[in-house]
């Protein structure tokens, strides 16, 4: 049988507590006891939807991917929603920017997956789900950054499943020293700058033969 709707949104409300816990605290110094207090309810109840710290965690990991996913998408959607119709340089400087934007807000999601991936360094069983965002992130850009960039007779010069792992991993890079020193890093001079790597990534393709 399905789940009754109050069970689905008594593990939600779960969900939202762990994540605003987690943010707070961090995986190691967080306990169910803390994310039971915070949902508001006891600890038993707790355990009847999540049984160990370890299946909370993994569905709060879900959840947070999911919810930057959906934001990214939305950028990208956004910034180029009629490519015949804007500057397609302009439009992907956008995405850029809005890319940067979801780190650099430090949402309750952000922390989580910035905390998460710390972990992840002597916790195994973390690596996976992780592994999955960075793999949803390469997607999206690949998805939506090469097709663009061909439109104005643009290609790669490295392997194209290459491209997105740098972007992604330069922004999740630079968030990281964000968050120690918030004043660091400008937004417009980050564009700036991804945009002159550019120039070492990418070359004119050649005309198509007639």
């Amino acid at each position: 049988m399905p789940p009754y709707p109050k069970s689905e949104k008594s593990a939600a409300q779960i969900v939202a507590a762990a994540t605003r816990v987690l943010a707070q605290k961090g995986y190691a110094r967080t306990s169910l006891l803390d994310i039971a207090r915070e949902a508001g309810m006891s600890k038993g109840a707790l355990h009847y939807h999540f049984p160990t710290k370890e299946s909370l965690v993994e569905k709060v990991l879900e959840n947070a991917l999911s919810t930057i996913t959906d934001r990214t998408l939305s950028a990208w959607e956004q910034a180029a929603s009629d490519p015949f119709q804007v500057d397609l340089f302009e439009a992907m400087r956008t995405a850029i920017r809005e890319l940067w934007e979801v780190r650099r807000t430090r949402t309750d999601e952000v922390a989580v997956i910035a905390d998460l991936l710390a972990q992840a360094l002597y916790d195994p069983a973390l690596r996976p789900r992780l592994a999955e965002y960075y793999r949803t992130a390469a997607e999206q850009v690949n998805e939506r950054l090469l097709p663009n960039l061909a439109r104005v007779g643009l290609r790669p010069k490295v392997a194209p499943e290459l491209l997105p792992r740098i972007l992604v991993g330069l922004l999740d890079g630079l968030v990281m020293q964000h968050f120690v020193d918030d004043h660091a890093i400008d937004s417009g001079e980050l564009v700036k700058a991804v945009e002159s790597m550019a120039g070492a990534l990418f070359e004119l393709a050649p005309p198509p033969s007639s």
